[in-house]
């Protein structure tokens, strides 16, 4: 298999790609972590439960469904909200289902969340795993199997309300991290939609900026003492990333991701735009 369960250092367990040897969840594993860096952030019960929205779905775009706790951990909120709250609509991006198939196996199940409790979580991602499709009254699953770039093409313009960007690492997949895959995100963000993810490498960082988003810090999570916020709109940022950001891109060695020439003319263009992007308005260079 593609995929092995590992204890990580904290004694939690996790899911281990095994041609790249990342770990999915490393620091406090899949039933603590998704709802450190993806659920609470994200203001998901306040998001659900808001009637503002007059009653139209929320759409969470899962991009790296893996052994699927991040998914279940935003699918358990929505099931336990009352019926009159918002309806979650979860669309989950994978090309590789090994790890939600190992998750699912009888001794993996319980560890990884997926169990038959109330909610039933056992049900919905053997479903999905199964049918691509999984429904109740409170919440819908689709899965979007195959290359992301593909796949998010195919989805309608402003039509997410909410990102978790969950991909294995720039290093061993670059073209998901670059300038044309997050512009095509961006793409189906609609105002208000936010973005969160782990990763606070630079390089991603101007990637989301170049792509049309606004981008901030965000809270710590486990083994990492930040994280990484975008957004459509600034006034959604608690700590939008400032001037002081700005000087460490350019005193950066890998300031930009796979697909920006690696020469000074270029470099010098691509700190230009993002210098010029919305959110640095009027910052000092």
């Amino acid at each position: 298999m593609s995929c092995e369960v590992v204890i990580t250092s904290s004694g939690a367990p996790a899911m281990r790609d095994v041609a790249s040897g990342e770990v999915m969840h490393p620091g406090t594993g899949p039933g603590v972590e998704p709802v450190e860096l993806y659920v609470t952030p994200s203001r998901l019960t306040e998001r659900l439960c808001d009637e503002r929205a007059g009653g139209a779905p929320l759409v969470l775009l899962d991009v790296g469904l893996g052994a699927a706790s991040n998914a279940i951990a935003a699918w358990r909120v929505s099931e336990s909200l009352p019926r009159a709250s918002r309806r979650l609509e979860i669309v989950s991006f994978e090309n590789d289902l090994t790890a939600l198939a190992l998750a699912l196996e009888p001794e993996h199940a319980a560890s990884f969340g997926l169990t038959c409790t109330e909610s039933d979580a056992l049900t919905a991602a053997s479903t999905l795993l199964r049918d691509g499709h999984h429904e109740t009254a409170r919440t819908v699953w689709r899965l979007a199997q195959g290359d992301f770039p593909e796949r998010i093409a195919a989805e309608p313009a402003a039509s997410a309300d909410l990102v978790f960007w969950d991909f294995y690492s720039a290093k061993t997949h670059p073209h998901l991290w670059s300038v044309p895959t997050l512009s095509a995100l961006r793409r189906v963000c609609r105002s208000g939609a936010t973005l969160h993810t782990y990763s606070t490498a630079t390089s991603f960082r101007a990637a989301l900026l170049l792509a049309g988003f606004m981008v901030g810090a965000g809270g710590r999570t486990g083994l990492r003492a930040e994280t990484t916020i975008a957004s459509v709109d600034l006034a959604d940022l608690e700590q939008p990333l400032d001037a002081r950001w700005l000087a460490r891109l350019e005193r950066s060695t890998a300031a930009f991701p796979e697909g920006v020439a690696d020469d000074p003319a270029a470099r010098a263009r691509a700190i230009a735009q993002v210098h010029a992007c919305a959110q640095f308005s009027g910052a000092p260079r």
